[in-house]
């Protein structure tokens, strides 16, 4: 059944499940790798299973806040011919008959070669809910903001364990949907434990805004996962671990396997 993209916005998602008091399953994968058809499915599963909003990363050559795993999965898309198209294509197709409003992922680089406007406008009539550039700077995000907005896209913005207060304070104000809290320092990959500063930039962020606060980078497994919803986050972002099992398990069928039983572990203790 085709889903209403009425009811499909983060922000709105996100105060629903405040409300409940539970804790958002926010799962990342990068488009068409292993391929486009497998990520359509791989979507649809992730839905399935109870996942809250869906990040869909778009592959880029040079992704300067990504680790090796989700680095080495852009470039597998890329080498097969992944197109700015094809991942709007996969979009379009999942979204349609998901409940998760999806949030693309992307560097700023093809949204330009794209033009802002016209990017907006075909990632919205895809079927996406939200955008998440992760190089744009806070003093640059206005633009991008209203012509979202105009396209009814929220916006994501992200904070950082080395944000000062003031700064985080006025990123969790213009951040919509929700602000994402970057675990650490670095890149995205998978890391055995959560650092347990981590705890207290969800208090600081808590303090400063009442918009959800979902965690990001590093969580690899149901063990940080469980730690980062005991800390109080309003969200769990998972990416590396997932595309891992998607994208390396041998074969497209083994991937979903994998990816679903990680994401099943996932959803059990968030």
């Amino acid at each position: 059944m085709a889903a209403s993209t009425e009811t499909k916005s983060v922000s709105g998602t996100m105060a629903e499940l405040k409300k409940q008091g539970k804790v958002a399953f926010i799962p990342f994968l990068v488009a068409c790798d292993p391929d486009a058809a497998t990520t359509v499915k791989a979507l649809q599963k992730l839905d399935e299973l109870g996942a809250d909003v869906i990040e869909m990363g778009f592959p880029y050559s040079d992704p300067l806040a990504d680790g090796p795993t989700i680095q080495a999965a852009a470039t597998r898309a890329l080498q097969k011919g992944t197109t700015m198209d094809k991942v709007l294509d996969v979009v379009r197709q999942a979204s349609a008959t998901i409940r998760a409003p999806i949030v693309m992922f992307t560097y700023y680089n093809p949204i330009m070669a794209r033009g802002l406007d016209k990017f907006c406008r075909q990632a919205k009539e895809a079927g996406a809910s939200g955008l998440l550039v992760p190089d744009i700077p806070l003093e640059e995000t206005p633009e991008i903001r209203a012509v979202a907005s105009q396209h009814g896209l929220e916006l994501v913005l992200l904070t950082t364990p080395t944000t000062p207060q003031p700064r985080m304070r006025a990123i969790a104000e213009s951040s919509q949907g929700f602000v994402y809290l970057v675990s650490l320092t670095g890149v995205t990959g998978m890391r055995g434990s959560m650092e347990s500063r981590v705890e207290g930039l969800i208090k600081q962020l808590q303090s400063v805004t009442d918009k959800s606060v979902c965690v990001g980078f590093g969580v690899s497994g149901p063990e940080q996962a469980q730690q980062i919803k005991a800390w109080g986050a309003e969200g769990v972002i998972c990416g590396s671990a997932l595309v891992k099992a998607l994208g390396e398990s041998g074969s497209p069928d083994e991937g979903l396997k994998r990816m679903a039983e990680l994401a099943s572990s996932l959803r059990a203790v968030i």
